[in-house]
């Protein structure tokens, strides 16, 4: 049966992917909410049921009777930073449409957060909320807003993606995307260390998999179903052998860059840092239980390893 699909933030880089993909695999009729139209790369005149609204996100007062006839809303736009935007986006616009939908006729939403703002437990991190980023601590603040209202909302999962490849010819580079040039310009110096740390990361196509899975999958849960979208954790020093292995850099030997030596060249060099940045250096391992990627929906990934990636 199809549905009647709302997506915001359809042209970043993950609403890309999501938007993409219910083109080509499903006959859902498609509410695309975007700010600028010449920034989709996908074809919108592709197949019937495509509908583009250009609005910007904190003027979708005029949606309210359309967000009464939604059966599935995906909230993937996001602002990355500058205030009041980052509130009025992430948190005030996120809040507007939840309390638009109808309960009788939404079976579910798809909210994208992000891990940034959870411990090693899946729990709330509260240096998220106190130290983080305007983005970071605007997802960490509308998240708890949320749970205040979860009751009265459909069926909500909350998805928090972990480090995010993803771009090409048509579609938005990811942020993470954007760094690796610059990190393989200094990969020459990158393979004589080594530190502590490890994380995960997904890529934007992979994510697709997920919510198209998610889409056609129950709401067997109690208001609210949290999931951490990532692959199996990496730690540093392998995504270092990985990027010299793929560029054809032997490594021989690596200095261990101990917590103390690099404070020590934080101070030498007199590198201003926010809180959150010492923060991250300390607490070094942003890794997640639970993780969820295609394989664990007995579907195949298309960018399970780093490998994969750079290639």
């Amino acid at each position: 049966m199809n549905k009647r699909i709302l997506i915001t933030g359809a042209s970043g880089c993950i609403g890309h992917y999501i938007t993409e993909r219910l083109i080509q695999n499903t006959n859902h009729e498609l509410f695309l909410i975007v700010r600028n139209i010449n920034k989709l790369g996908f074809d919108i005149h592709a197949r019937s049921g495509i509908h583009v609204l250009q609005a910007d996100l904190r003027e979708i007062d005029q949606f309210t009777e359309l967000f009464q006839t939604i059966n599935i809303a995906i909230l993937a736009a996001t602002s990355w930073g500058g205030k009041p935007e980052v509130d009025q986006v992430n948190i005030d616009s996120t809040l507007k449409i939840l309390n638009a939908l109808n309960l009788n006729t939404c079976s579910q939403v798809l909210y994208f957060s992000t891990a940034s703002v959870l411990d090693r437990d899946n729990q709330l991190l509260k240096e998220a909320g106190e130290i983080g980023t305007d983005y970071i601590q605007s997802k960490y603040n509308c998240l708890h807003q949320i749970l205040q209202i979860a009751e009265d909302l459909p069926p909500l999962r909350v998805l928090y993606p972990t480090l995010v490849f993803g771009g090409d010819n048509n579609k938005p580079v990811s942020h993470l995307s954007s760094g690796i040039p610059e990190v393989t310009k200094w990969i020459n110096l990158i393979r004589w260390f080594k530190a502590e740390g490890s994380f995960h990361f997904i890529h934007g196509a992979d994510i697709a998999q997920v919510v198209e899975a998610l889409i056609n999958q129950p709401t067997n849960f109690e208001n609210i179903e949290y999931l951490v979208l990532g692959n199996k954790p990496i730690t540093l020093n392998e995504a270092i052998e990985n990027v010299c292995t793929y560029y054809n850099k032997r490594i021989y030997f690596r200095f261990n860059l101990s917590p103390w030596l690099i404070n020590f060249f934080i101070v030498l060099f007199r590198v201003q840092m926010a809180d959150w940045d010492r923060f991250c250096l300390t607490y070094r391992h942003f890794t997640y239980q639970n993780i969820v990627h295609p394989e664990r929906l007995n579907q195949r990934g298309y960018y399970p390893l780093l490998t994969d990636i750079l290639k």
